[in-house]
């Protein structure tokens, strides 16, 4: 059993030297091309000095480059920190002073972004740009590293090193660092793949966003382990490329989202696709997987009914790297459920006190196996709230029926989910409230079919002080990633509050017309 990432990609690179690893931009990267890619950008970080244990941020879209990056930071036995590249400088520097990160790692388009976070951040020594030419950092590779790159892939990391740094945040929006081992990463790929059943035959589709776990995990590292290959595509839109890629290159996992799903069941396709001969010619596509945010059923039967394609449901959470459950591949899908647990892995339902609840009965989910955190960076309180006597809490509403199918019920998280992003209330509340004209502020999400839930604001204004909705939506876009700004914002006189100070928003939101 290999004990780290880096044993795994060499063991699978000897076995498949000439298989395709990588699909990006029409260009075909094979295992062995592969190793020597992350061989030649492991060489340029030593030569800026990456060590054991620093840690490493990747600030890149998705592409061929990230998984290059990610590999060759752990073969330098340090700690990748993927980085969303959604975000402004601003919201990035409290990730990078929290985990204190040495390097970062990014090209040129993110120039003026990097240079501010160095000028701000004591702890970043240095910054790489991987489209500069190679051989000007690395004057001693050449392009027949490919012979002997393996040889440079020699990392002796341990199973319980950490591997990679997954912020996510709480109720309060402050970012937490979720820390992930080598071994966490392999145990829950090795469930994964046993549970859909992934061969090297395989082509796997990634057009999230890589620097989330989900697609990490099941589209960039699952392929990896199986001697798979992934396609990756910048994004979905236009989707007429994500449909082109999967002709083209014949894709067979088709990983996505809930609202991607909506999407497909409402588009217009004409009906001779679906003829049973020319839909396998023109879709290989052999099962299609959806995660980072709940599944309505009606979308699963009505995927299923006009496609054909099993659509597996999967649940997970970054701290648990991230797979927890799926539902079956072979057996008879539950829609409404996120299935049973992956082999190894343990699920119960507790009440406030931590006791098991009886079958049915709905409480906080909590997790236990192989593939939980070792904790968050340097926030023993909040590890110590997260993970007791060996078990991960979920922060899920969840009820277990008599057949050991999960069901979440609610979150007890204030958060809002679009399209597998998170969005905390109280950190667009509090930019709100930075602006002179706000005096209170309250941020909720209401559900939507495109994007699965949307930010809403209701806010109170200052006295004489005017300001239109126009205006604060154009100063919040300054200050926070586009995806987090309220689709809208209401103005109120004032707002529903308990008799402590603390605003109703359950009561906003059924007030919403």
């Amino acid at each position: 059993m290999n004990q780290n990432l880096i044993e795994l990609l060499k063991e699978t690179a000897l076995k498949f030297p000439r298989k395709k690893a990588v699909i990006f931009k029409g260009k075909s990267i094979s295992y062995r091309d592969l190793v020597a890619d992350i061989a030649r950008q492991s060489q340029r970080l030593k030569k800026i000095n990456v060590e054991k244990g620093d840690r490493v941020g990747i600030l890149l879209p998705n592409s061929s480059d990230f998984l290059i990056s990610y590999f060759a930071v752990l073969n330098r036995q340090a700690i990748v920190v993927p980085l969303n590249n959604f975000l402004k400088p601003e919201e990035l520097e409290i990730i990078l002073k929290d985990c204190r990160l040495k390097f970062l790692i990014t090209r040129q388009e993110f120039l003026k972004t990097a240079e501010l976070l160095k000028k701000d951040i004591e702890s970043l020594k240095d910054y790489l740009f991987i489209d500069r030419d190679l051989t000007k950092a690395a004057p001693g590779l050449k392009a027949h590293l490919s012979d002997y790159g393996f040889s440079l892939l020699e990392t002796q990391a341990k199973s319980s090193d950490t591997a990679v740094i997954l912020y996510t945040s709480g109720t309060t929006g402050i970012p937490k660092g979720a820390m992930l081992s080598h071994g966490n990463l392999l145990f829950d790929l090795f469930a994964c793949a046993k549970e859909i059943e992934v061969s090297r035959n395989d082509n796997f589709i990634c057009m999230l966003p890589l620097f989330h776990s989900f697609p990490s995990t099941v589209c960039m590292l699952l392929p990896i382990a199986t001697g798979a290959t992934t396609t990756i595509v910048e994004g979905v839109r236009p989707f007429s490329k994500v449909l082109k890629a999967i002709m083209l290159y014949r894709v067979t996992v088709f990983v996505s989202v809930p609202a991607v799903y909506n999407i497909l069941i409402n588009i217009k396709i004409p009906k001779f696709i679906f003829w049973p001969f020319l839909r396998k010619i023109l879709f290989p596509l052999r099962v299609c997987i959806s995660g980072a945010a709940a599944l309505q059923e009606e979308t699963l039967k009505k995927f299923e009914e006009r496609f054909g394609i099993p659509l597996l449901e999967g649940y997970g959470l970054t701290e648990a790297s991230p797979v927890v459950s799926f539902n079956p591949y072979r057996r008879s899908r539950i829609a409404g459920s996120i299935g049973l647990p992956l082999d190894g892995i343990e699920v119960k339902v507790v009440d406030e006190k931590g006791l098991e609840v009886k079958r049915g009965v709905t409480g906080e989910l909590i997790i236990k196996g192989g593939n939980v955190m070792q904790g968050y960076f340097e926030k023993p309180e909040e590890t110590r709230e997260a993970l007791r006597d060996g078990w991960l809490y979920s922060g899920d509403l969840a009820r277990i029926d008599d057949e050991g199918f999960i069901y979440i019920v609610d979150r007890k998280k204030d958060m809002i989910n679009i399209r597998g992003l998170k969005v905390y209330p109280r950190e667009v509340e509090e930019v709100l409230c930075r602006h002179p004209a706000v005096k209170e502020a309250a941020v909720v999400g209401i559900k939507d079919e495109h994007h699965g839930e949307i930010p809403k604001a209701f806010v109170v204004l200052k006295g004489p002080i005017r300001i239109n909705e126009h205006e604060l939506l154009r100063y919040l876009r300054i200050h926070i990633a586009s995806y987090k700004v309220p689709r809208n914002i209401e103005f109120k006189d004032n707002l529903p509050k308990t008799s402590t100070g603390k605003i109703l928003k359950r009561s906003l939101i059924e007030n919403i017309s």
